[in-house]
Parts: C-alpha cells; structure tokens; sequence
C-alpha cells in the first residue's frame, strides 16, 4: 500500500513582511496584557489550528525553538508536518524541553508546573505557552493587574481550563522565573506574561 501523502497548507503569502507584522502585534500584546489584538495577516495552516496560532507559531518558531504539541495537536496527521516544513522546530517529546507549546484543547493542559519554568540565572529560558481558547469575547469577565495594566483592566472570555489564573498563580512566588501565556481565539490573541496578576472575576 502507497503511503498516506499529506497536503500541506501554505504559511503567510508574504513571509518576511507578514512575520514582522505578526511579531509586532504579539509584542504590543505582551506589552499590554489583557488587551485583545489582531493578526490581520493572511495565514494558512492546518484545519486543527487557529489562524493565530498559525501565524504566531511561523513567526516565533525556527530550528533552534524547540516545540511541544498537546495530543490533540500530535494526533493531526498535518500539524507535525507542517509545522517542520514551514518552522524547522523540533518537536520535543517533554513538555519541561520546549521554548514553547502548542495546545489545541487546553482543557486538557498537564500541571503547569511540569513546563519549563526557567532558572534564577536564566528565568527567559520557560516554555510559552499558546492556548486555543473558545472566545475572547463573550463568557467569565476576568480583571487582571499588573506592569502594562494602567490599574486593571477587564477581560472577558471563555477558557480552558477553567481554573486558567488559578494555576497560573504559580508564578507569584516563582517570579522572576514563570510561564508567559498567549491567548487565541480565531486571529484574536490576548497575551497573559507572568508578571499579570488576577485581581477578580464574576459572571
């Protein structure tokens, strides 16, 4: 039998320009956590995977990144493929040897302490984590505080896991070490560094 040929989705139609938009907005999102922004860029990707995370992921990732995929990103047969034609990153079996993590189904995300959580000499060497999430616009109002957070700001969305903050208040006592989180929702993405801090919630 003929081995299963994948077809694979093209990246952005201008790379070097689309890459430098993109990074842009995930800079100005890490700037300004809590604030939705939007990758305006046209992207292709796998049917799995979120515009976004398409984009972030040909933007931030190269040969020297090295990458961990949740189980439903491993178990679509075009994600790895695409992935390394396109980024070159190697995809690593131990979540506590990736730079970064792609989760297609974040209600499903291990214990956060089982990421790289950076060293006192080196705390920028921790995984970044990039969540598909159902919606950055409609669900739990969540109100965050912290450096680029003029008092606190409100952000409403509907995540998964819906203990997010709670587990992310690990990296209160961890600081300056911890785990950056990005956020997306279709091309939507909201960036959550280490240093934000949930101040409240409601319905």
């Amino acid at each position: 039998m003929a081995p299963m040929t994948i077809e694979l989705q093209p990246g952005f139609a201008d790379k070097v320009l689309s890459a430098q938009s993109t990074f842009r907005t995930v800079m100005e999102a890490m700037a300004r956590p809590g604030q939705v922004m939007v990758v305006g860029d046209e992207v292709g990707g796998p049917s799995s995977m979120m515009p976004g995370v398409a984009a972030i992921a040909l933007t931030l990732l190269d040969q020297e990144t090295p990458l961990w995929l949740d189980e439903a990103f491993l178990r679509a047969p075009d994600v790895g493929a695409w992935l390394k034609f396109h980024t070159g990153a190697p995809i690593v079996g131990r979540s506590d040897a990736a730079s970064f993590a792609l989760i297609a189904e974040p209600a499903t995300l291990p214990d956060l302490a089982s990421f790289a959580l950076g060293t006192p000499e080196y705390p920028d060497r921790s995984t970044t984590l990039i969540l598909q999430v159902p919606s950055l616009t409609a669900g739990q109002t969540f109100h965050l505080r912290g450096p680029g957070i003029d008092g606190m700001t409100a952000l409403t969305a509907s995540l998964a896991p819906a203990d997010l903050f709670a587990r992310l208040s690990i990296n209160e006592a961890l600081f300056p070490r911890g785990l950056d989180v990005i956020l997306v929702d279709g091309r939507s993405l909201v960036a959550i560094p280490r240093t934000t801090r949930l101040a409240s919630s409601g319905v």
